[in-house]
């Protein structure tokens, strides 16, 4: 199973998320499992994702690792920039 750690994010809106991508960051989001009433913003290295994602072994099972809790997702939804070779953001949803 391929593992990701994350961190969670305090801060929110689009001014934030642009501070995140221009430091090599994604802005991400979980749904789902218990946390449906709840969902739970994350940032994630973008190196560490685009590497995966050219691997083609990003739509597995993922562990993400957040504040030493452990979730188990799939990707949900991968938003891309329109002309530059990056993500913008990233919905997970938690299956277990």
């Amino acid at each position: 199973m391929l593992k990701i750690k994350a961190k969670k994010r305090v801060k929110f809106g689009k001014s934030i998320n642009k501070i995140l991508r221009f430091n090599n960051k994604i802005p991400a989001i979980i749904y789902g499992g218990n946390t449906s009433k709840k969902n739970i913003p994350i940032e994630i290295s973008h190196d560490k994702i685009i590497h995966l994602y050219e691997k083609k072994i990003f739509y597995k099972n993922i562990l993400i690792l957040i504040d030493k809790k452990k979730k188990i997702v799939k990707i949900k939804d991968i938003q891309y920039h329109p002309f530059k070779n990056q993500i913008i953001h990233i919905d997970f949803l938690i299956i277990k």
